[in-house]
């Protein structure tokens, strides 16, 4: 399991550079993607199909698009234990399929609250949480799971699937860290803004 094939992909990403480049070329490699809200937009945009993720997983949007992709379709696709009977097993009863690669950035909680003045309300909106969840949970599972938090690492994912049909452990491992670096410093931004309004 050195060099793991990309089949099915997720993608919703806030910062949208060179997503609609990425996506065609996963497409041309017949990985079956699925997108949320203004991902999907950018991709039905640039002409690269996808599947919903309300589709995917027969649960629609709710609460203002605060629970869009906390399902156990999403997140036991990524976290199951390929190669591990019992588990692979579980998911099949339950109809889940493998997630190969995850690729998000979230909403941007810094920019938001270095406004003047702003509220605790807008803050809080800016808060993503199932951006980071999709994260950790395909960064726990890097010896089967790709994740991508930065969109200069496009192309070093496609590069590896032109040259070797898939993805290295070595460039999946680099990558998880990566991820958790990416959540770490998010949730350390939180943790200032709202440790500052209860000194104020």
């Amino acid at each position: 399991m050195q060099v793991i094939p990309i089949r099915r992909a997720i993608l919703s990403v806030f910062d949208k550079t060179g997503i609609d480049e990425f996506g065609r070329a996963l497409a041309e490699k017949e990985v079956h993607l699925l997108s949320t809200g203004g991902t999907g937009r950018a991709l039905l945009k640039a002409g690269v199909k996808f599947q919903e993720v309300s589709d995917y997983t027969g649960s629609p949007e709710m609460l203002g698009g605060r629970v869009k992709t906390l399902h156990p379709k999403i997140h036991g696709g990524l976290l199951f234990k390929r190669g591990d009977d019992a588990q692979t097993a579980e998911a099949e009863k339950y109809g889940i399929y493998a997630i190969d690669l995850v690729a998000v950035n979230l909403y941007p909680f810094e920019a938001t609250v270095a406004k003047p003045d702003v509220s605790m309300n807008a803050a809080t909106e800016n808060i993503d949480i199932g951006g980071p969840t999709m994260i950790r949970s395909a960064a726990k599972n890097f010896q089967s799971v790709t994740v991508v938090t930065d969109p200069r690492d496009y192309e070093k994912i496609i590069d590896e699937l032109n040259s070797q049909g898939g993805i290295s452990l070595e460039t999946r491992h680099r990558l998880a860290a990566k991820a958790f670096d990416h959540t770490s410093r998010y949730d350390s931004a939180i943790t200032a803004f709202l440790t500052s309004r209860l000194e104020s």
